[in-house]
């Protein structure tokens, strides 16, 4: 089985979506190291906490790839490891749930680790922690996120609202168009909610893979109601849209 890399265009490439939105009265902070790029809102300077995160969370990763590199290559679910620590035994399960790979949950768990590192602090009592699209979010009050699709005419016109009795969840997003992550299918975005993001962010690249050639939005929505702990999905291809589950859409 094998995928080919997408173009990126260079506004996703400069990650332009984050400067659009609304921080909501949080500070805002961006962590770089090698591969993990997050967006950060939070009520208090937490630079250097979440830097502390990732490093902590890299290496526990790092460290299980090393000894195990079949974690990295696979494109289907692997068995438990019960030596593994706790974020690659979440990857496991997210990608044994969603019927892929682990790595497929990367983004989304790292998001997901590093946000409730982070709510632990003193003073911090929301966050928003955003990676490559992918997002964690715990706030105090109702919050819409927008979609963004590449060059569908629906980009940033469409947003899912979250109540804050939903949170904290996990807000994920493929696209076969748009990005570098590798998906086998041809929609413009898929976006899954989950309470765990690790398992939305592997939801995500497998329903984004169900979408192939015809552009049929029927098979991906189809197999959603199966992947056990979804809240909701929303795929776009092009002018459609296609939803599933328990979502509030809105027109932005």
């Amino acid at each position: 089985m094998a995928g080919k890399r997408k173009k990126t265009p260079e506004s996703y490439r400069e990650r332009r979506y984050r400067t659009i939105a609304d921080p909501g009265g949080l500070q805002s902070c961006r962590i770089k190291i090698r591969e993990t790029d997050l967006h950060i809102l939070a009520p208090v300077d937490v630079e250097a906490a979440a830097t502390n995160l990732v490093i902590q969370y890299r290496n526990q990763l790092e460290s299980h790839l090393a000894r195990w590199p079949a974690f990295v290559e696979a494109l289907s679910p692997l068995a438990d490891d019960p030596t593994g620590v706790p974020l690659v035994r979440e990857m496991l399960k997210a990608g044994r749930a969603a019927g892929v790979g682990p790595m497929a949950a990367v983004a989304g768990v790292i998001a997901e680790y590093v946000g409730r590192g982070l709510l632990k602090g003193e003073g911090c009592s929301e966050v928003v922690v955003e990676n490559g699209g992918d997002i964690f979010m715990k706030r105090r009050e109702a919050c819409t996120v927008a979609i963004f699709a590449g060059e569908s005419p629906l980009s940033y016109r469409i947003g899912i609202k979250i109540p804050p009795a939903a949170m904290p969840i996990g807000i994920c997003t493929s696209s076969g168009t748009v990005g570098h992550s590798l998906s086998l299918g041809r929609a413009d975005s898929v976006t899954v909610i989950a309470q765990s993001t690790a398992l939305a962010d592997a939801a995500a690249t497998r329903l984004g893979n169900e979408v192939g050639k015809s552009g049929d939005l029927g098979p991906a929505l189809a197999l959603a109601p199966r992947i056990g702990g979804l809240s909701g999905v929303v795929i776009i291809i092009g002018e459609e849209l296609g939803a599933w589950g328990q979502i509030e859409l809105v027109e932005l």
